[in-house]
């Protein structure tokens, strides 16, 4: 029994070791995925294929599902699982689009970030910046990092130049469903021509 014990309490030892070792700080997890898509963005990949890696950037490290769903308010609460499970489909197939093909436009994009701010146990505010070129200024980006679970922390949300675009997504869907009296066929409807 005591052999037993002493293993027990060396292997949770190793495992928080371990942890401790894998945990992510939100300013590197950042700086990290930044210059990931920066190499992806490399003129030495077609349009396509830099579409291509940033849509595997984004699926790794943005809360896909918690930005669609924070976009959606409080219609969330009217809906039926299945259109639940439809929104949140269209809603990545939109999100990754868009994403990817704005950000396909830029050529080696430099950020550097400055700074965090752990706003509690579940988030942190990464400051940035994107470096000013010739052809533009600097531009201040800070992330909303999701770090419920430290080693695996998601972005939640960018404000670029104080501009918060979950935000700005959630006005313009609620907009649309309102427009459309409260229909979240409309929605749909808009989402998949987007997608097309």
């Amino acid at each position: 029994m005591k052999k037993f014990l002493a293993f027990a309490t060396f292997l949770i030892i190793i495992l928080s070791a371990i942890n401790k070792v894998h945990s992510i700080e939100p300013d590197v997890f950042v700086q990290s995925t930044v210059n990931r898509a920066s190499q992806a963005l490399n003129n030495k990949f077609s349009k396509e294929e830099k579409i291509e890696k940033l849509k595997a950037i984004a699926k790794e490290n943005v809360d896909i599902t918690g930005i669609g769903f924070y976009t959606l308010g409080s219609y969330r609460k009217n809906i039926s699982d299945d259109q639940k499970k439809e929104y949140l489909y269209l809603f990545e197939q939109y999100f990754l689009k868009s994403f990817a093909s704005r950000l396909a436009e830029y050529s080696n994009p430099e950020i550097e970030v400055k700074s965090k701010k752990k706003l509690n146990e579940n988030y942190t505010i990464v400051s940035s910046f994107l470096v000013a070129t010739e052809k533009r200024p600097e531009v201040k980006i800070d992330w909303r990092v999701y770090t419920k679970n430290k080693n695996n922390p998601l972005i939640r949300d960018l404000i670029i130049e104080g501009l918060s675009l979950a935000r700005t997504q959630k006005e313009e869907f609620s907009s649309i469903i309102e427009n459309n009296d409260g229909d979240m066929n409309a929605l749909f409807f808009s989402l998949k021509e987007f997608v097309k």
